[in-house]
């Protein structure tokens, strides 16, 4: 790739050296360089200083790269090469190491810490612009290795600063709802929302699209979103720069607005990172890495997607936040922001600031409250059982054939995946299930078709419930075994997204998968009729999974 010293092609060779950890280690790498051809030595020497000036971190967080590298240099000085020793500086890579150190949260042992220490004493440009500085710090500590380990173990375990990013990104969204909720009266709720529209208005000015997806699904909540008292208070003009930003970063068409608004912008710009995370599992899930059995042929392709994903991320690393912060209240946010409340304890005191109607008890039916952009990925702790989830695929796929298998030859022909479609929206275009190109599919080709969807964070379908336990006063039976729930306290679990019950022995063998239920039809046509009913309702994906309204039907001696 040098002549004379010079790249023919820089970006093929920044590509190559920022996407090789995918495929084989850094310290093999310079290995086999090193062992090349003292023909090729300046060349590789060219390489190595290339590779040193895009990618200082990787030598100094690498001992034993690093150490390779000194070797190589010593070992050139010693032939008398002092010519190529020369392109080689190692010594000049400042250290990243106290970059990458991430602050502990601590346990306070249960005590109620206070809510804010600055809502009170920043405008709203202040706050959007040091909630700017703290997680665009937060995120400049994210390097290609964090990136790789996501998409690899789809979770963030060992992976300690992007687990702290997300953290973070969690915690902005749990304060506003908390600073929302601490006010008494729906007049003071009103304002706070307001105030943290204004907030949003500011972040968008910043092309900081990150920390205003966490602001927007704050103030969509659940917990808040049901406040009618204090959304009758919040002005029309509210609510039309709340639905503009809504629109934005709306979910539909795989983010095209947000993508669209991004690609626009120039100078600082922060990313919305869970959606370029969810591309890069998606690109992982549908690629393979070799195009051949012997791993020795790299799927380019695949290589070209993922560094264009990826670099995208890192260029915008490198431009600083076009405003100043003040250290002392940057200090102070953060300990605003660490909370330790539990999704049920914020939705507890949503219920003390306005109780539900008794009314609301006969007819308002459960409304769905969808998982926030981030969620679906920032909740990641572990991956799901793939034995267990291997099964509840089977049976739904047995279930599928005994359906609509018409003709009970086995296959589905494309007159019946189109009503299998009807009820399965998500499921891609037939010939891409039919992978032998037969004109049918068979119940493997299906069964393989949502294995592989059931790894992308952005597939529709899931089997992981969010179950809680639940004491129910009426009859209820369990969807696995159909037998009645029976006890005095607590014996069921129920889906928080989707409303399943089960027995708690029956939790592991249920098969039915977990679909987020829409609003009842009462519910869309009183918002409709109501210009001025201010809903923080995102789309599917923006809001946060919590107890819904139909609690009201089952007995709770935390409640009541």
């Amino acid at each position: 790739q040098y002549s004379d010293g010079k790249l023919k092609d820089q970006e093929l060779v920044q590509m190559f050296l920022m996407m090789h950890p995918w495929y084989i280690s850094s310290g093999d790498l310079a290995k086999k360089l090193f062992a090349g051809d003292n023909l090729e030595r300046e060349r590789i020497c060219n390489l190595v200083r290339f590779w040193i000036s895009k990618y200082p971190a990787e030598f100094d967080l690498n001992p034993e790269l690093g150490e390779q590298i000194r070797d190589l240099k010593r070992a050139l000085e010693n032939k008398g090469n002092r010519r190529e020793s020369s392109l080689i500086d190692i010594e000049s890579v400042p250290s990243y190491g106290w970059k990458r150190q991430v602050t502990q949260r601590r346990e306070f042992g249960g005590r109620v810490r206070k809510t804010s220490l600055l809502f009170d004493h920043l405008d709203p440009d202040e706050l959007a612009e040091h909630l700017t500085h703290l997680e665009f710090h937060s995120f400049s500590k994210i390097l290609f290795q964090d990136y790789h380990s996501f998409v690899l173990h789809g979770c963030t375990v060992g992976n300690p600063v992007l687990e702290r990013f997300i953290a973070l990104f969690n915690g902005v969204s749990q304060w506003i709802q908390l600073m929302v909720l601490s006010k008494h009266t729906p007049q003071q709720r009103a304002a706070v929302i307001k105030q943290f529209v204004h907030v949003a208005e500011r972040l968008l000015q910043l092309q900081n699209f990150n920390t205003l997806m966490s602001v927007v699904g704050g103030l969509s909540h659940s917990s808040i979103s049901r406040l009618k008292d204090t959304q009758s208070h919040i002005s029309a003009e509210t609510t039309k720069v709340f639905e503009s930003l809504l629109e934005l970063l709306t979910s539909s068409d795989n983010y095209s607005r947000y993508r669209r608004r991004f690609a626009l912008c120039e100078g600082f710009r922060f990313p919305a990172l869970g959606v370029h995370l969810k591309d890069l599992m998606a690109l992982h899930v549908a690629h393979p890495d070799w195009n051949d059995k012997a791993k020795t042929k790299i799927n380019v392709s695949k290589m070209r997607q993922v560094y264009k994903v990826v670099n995208e991320l890192t260029e915008a690393q490198r431009l600083e936040p076009p405003v100043k912060a003040n250290p002392d209240l940057l200090n102070l946010l953060t300990v605003s922001l660490d909370q330790y409340r539990s999704e049920e304890e914020i939705y507890q005191l949503s219920l003390q600031r306005e109780p539900r109607a008794r009314s609301s008890q006969t007819n308002i039916k459960s409304t769905p409250s969808p998982s926030p952009p981030m969620e679906e990925w920032a909740s990641l702790k572990a991956k799901p059982d793939q034995a267990l989830l291997c099964q509840h695929i089977e049976k739904m796929v047995e279930s599928v054939f005994r359906l609509f298998d018409e003709d009970g030859d086995g296959h589905i022909s494309q007159e019946e995946f189109h009503t299998v479609r009807s009820n399965f929206p998500y499921l891609c275009a037939f010939d891409e299930i039919d992978q032998n190109q037969d004109g049918k599919i068979s119940k493997q080709e299906m069964t393989s078709y949502f294995m592989r969807a059931s790894t992308v964070l952005d597939c529709k379908m899931g089997f992981i419930h969010n179950f809680s336990e639940r004491t129910f006063i009426r009859p209820v039976s369990c969807q696995h075994c159909g037998t009645l729930i029976l006890g005095i306290y607590k014996k069921g679990l129920k889906c928080r997204s989707c409303g399943v019950t089960c027995h708690k022995h029956c939790k592991d063998r249920l098969s039915i998968e977990c679909k987020k239920r829409s609003k009842s039809l009462n519910e869309k046509r009183e918002s409709s009729h109501n210009p001025r009913n201010f809903s923080f309702s995102l789309p599917r994906s923006f809001k946060r999974t919590a107890i819904q309204p139909e609690r009201e039907t089952e007995y709770d001696p935390a409640i009541s």
